[in-house]
Order: structure tokens, then sequence, then C-alpha cells
């Protein structure tokens, strides 16, 4: 799908594919659970946050590189784990990671994606760019045979989403009856583990028989909002030893990120049972409304871990300035989601690619401007701090 308004900054696909989409699918998209305080307070607490431009610098050799387990990133920025892509652009999550390898960033599959962990690899040119999201379902073994998939096919890393074991309660999908994943779309990953299974192990239950999770139940539209019919899958039960299980038994070899964490002692459990980095990340306000907004807590996950893994963030970022403030908090890099969507809805690939541009050129301006010339110098050039009368304005932008 294409349109012919001009595109400025991230906001406007949102503001485009609100025009373009159906209502319950824009809404699906764009909402949060219950009152939403949490969803508006990830993009607004940046502007709480005020950087502190330094001058008389060197920035005529502005680098927004970074690295991340070795890989070298063109920008901070990275499209973070978000499922079913194909609702808004027929190649899916593939257009996605194509994108983030044009723009030479990270892309993370979501384990609930359209397209299955095979096809994105072989949709893009390598998969050095690629990284896989996981859960802890009941099926243990399931998740494991996933993970061993995602090693695989190439890629590089593993992120585990450790905080839904529930999913919060969207009134938006209920109130406009998207309880259940429209045809054709598929959960692919989980197909697939079905039809590898030999005759004799398929059976009425779709996970093992402890779980005892019908397979049509995902796809039924029983609740009154879809994510309620996928939280069933989901083991809830687990420990920080199921941390270290994963690690063992499937990612040794890979690193392994902990997506999810908003509190320092989770930070701290973390990196004790064996992660090798952690996310601050409030599922962009899709889980816990009235959870902190992620900017907001990152400065107590760096505090505790900073200085032994690298943290990663994602809720709310909107501009080049909300990522140089992450940074400046100590974030290694920063991800975005619902961006992807609204930039896949408008342009497919090509603007995905161009959303990811204008946040690298809104960066490296905002760099510049402060006296920075590369991104492993923001934490150290005390560049970001709290309205100093200790009182925030009300935030109003001028109209034109």
């Amino acid at each position: 799908m294409t349109h012919n308004t001009k595109v400025c900054n991230a906001s406007d696909y949102q503001a485009i594919s609100r025009s373009i989409l159906p209502k319950p699918l824009y809404e699906y998209l764009a909402s949060g659970t219950d009152d939403e305080q949490t969803l508006s307070e990830n993009e607004s607490a940046f502007k709480c946050w005020y950087l502190r431009p330094r001058v008389m610098r060197p920035v005529g050799s502005i680098s927004t590189a970074t690295t991340l387990f070795g890989q070298k990133l063109s920008l901070p920025v990275f499209i973070s784990p978000a499922g079913v892509h194909a609702l808004v652009d027929l190649h899916g999550e593939c257009a996605s990671a194509r994108a983030a390898q044009r723009s030479g960033t990270l892309f993370c599959l979501s384990q609930h994606a359209t397209r299955s962990i095979e096809q994105v690899a072989d949709a893009c040119a390598n998969t050095s760019n690629l990284w896989y999201q996981s859960y802890i379902l009941k099926d243990r073994a399931m998740t494991l045979r996933l993970v061993r998939r995602a090693a695989k096919a190439g890629y590089k890393g593993i992120f585990l989403t450790v905080d839904s074991v529930r999913f919060g309660y969207r009134e938006a999908d209920a109130r406009n009856g998207w309880n259940a994943l429209p045809e054709p779309h598929r959960l692919v990953n989980y197909d697939e583990e079905i039809a590898h299974k030999q005759p004799s192990q398929q059976k009425s239950s779709w996970l093992s028989p402890e779980a005892s999770v019908d397979k049509r139940i995902i796809y039924s539209g029983e609740e009154d909002a879809w994510d309620q019919n996928t939280e069933q899958m989901f083991e809830q039960n687990a420990t920080w030893d199921d941390v270290r299980w994963l690690k063992r038994e499937a990612c040794h070899d890979l690193p392994l990120i902990i997506k999810g964490i908003m509190t320092a002692e989770d930070a701290i459990e973390a990196v004790r049972v064996g992660a090798d980095g952690v996310m601050v990340s409030n599922h962009g306000g899709r889980g816990l409304d009235g959870a902190l907004a992620a900017i907001d807590t990152l400065p107590e996950i760096v505090a505790a871990v900073g200085d032994k893994v690298p943290v990663l963030m994602d809720g709310g970022v909107r501009r080049g300035t909300d990522v140089l403030k992450a940074l400046a908090l100590g974030a290694t890099a920063v991800g975005i989601g619902k961006p992807v969507f609204f930039a896949l809805a408008v342009g497919g690939e090509d603007a995905v690619v161009n959303l990811l541009h204008m946040l690298q050129k809104e960066t490296e301006a905002a760099m510049a401007i402060c006296g920075l010339a590369k991104v492993a110098d923001a934490r150290k050039m005390s560049l970001i701090t709290r309205h100093p009368n200790g009182v925030v304005p009300r935030y109003t932008r001028s109209k034109l």
C-alpha cells in the first residue's frame, strides 16, 4: 500500500495509517491495555528528560554506529520483535527483515510471526542481522525446537520475552470484535512444527499432552480479544531456572537477551542466571497498565547491571532525540515496534528503510548539537537531566 502524503517523521506514518487501515486493524496495532496510561507515557515520558547541549566540540565526523555482541550496527536503533507483520504488508516479516538489513541494523523475528524462521532467513541476502524472539511455552519441547530451528537457520542471537505470562486486556480489540487472527494469516512457526511431526505424533492436542492446549483455540475467537486466545500457550509457572535451561539446551552458543525487564531486582537475577543482556520493555504498553514508562525505568536497570551486560530498551521511541536520551541514560541501543507496522502499512519495505533513515539522521543531528561524535561516549558526557525546577511544563507542539 502506498500513499502520496509527505512523510517527515515516524509519527507521520501512524497518522497516515490511521486514515488508510480498517479501524479494527489500526486500533489492534496502536492500542494499549486498560486506560492506556503506560502506552501514553512511553512516549510522553521522553519529554520529561532534557538534553544538555555541549558546544565547541569537534563534530565534523559523526558516527551513529555502535556494536552489539561484536556486530557493528550503522545506527543504535533496531527492529524489536513484534508478531503478524503480514497484517499490513504482503511480504510480512520478510520485508521488515530486508529493510533492517538494508539499513545496517538488527531485525528480531517474533515467535508469533506470519512468516517462518526459515522463510525470513531465505528472504535476506544473509542472516548476519537476524535475531529470534522466544517465549517459554507450556510445551517445553516445542520451545527448544523453535530456538534450535533459529540457530540452525543462522540467526545470531535470542531474545527471551519474560513479561507475558498473561497479556493485558485491550478494550479496543473487544469493542471492535478483533478476537481472532483473520484468514488467511497464521502463526506459521507453530503450524510448521505440527507439519514436521510424524503422523503418529499428530494428536488432537496442539502442544504436548501435559499442556492440553487445543490448536483451534488460538484461531477460534473464543475470547473477547485475540491475545487472550494466545496467552494460554505460555508457561505461567516459569522461574529463573528456565533461563538457565534455555541457555544450556538451545542457545549456549548464542547471546541471550532477557526482554521485559522493568526492575533492578529482575535485571540482577537475569544476569545471575546467565543472561548476556537485558532489555527494558513494558511490551509497548500492551502488558501491565500503570507500569512506568520504559525510559523512566532505564536508569534503574543501567545502575544495576549496566557495567556487566548491554542494556537495551524499547517503548515510545519516535525521534532521534529519544534515541540520544536513551543512549545518554546508558542504553546500548533502542528498539522500535509500532512505527515499523505503520511504515509497512504505508509503503512496505522501502518505507521501513526510510523510517530507519529518518531516525538515523535525526540522531546524527542531535549528536552534533550536543557535541557528541560517537555513540559510545553518550553516557560519559552527562548529556541528560531532569527539569531544574522539578516541574515539567505541559508540552504542546507549536502550531505553524
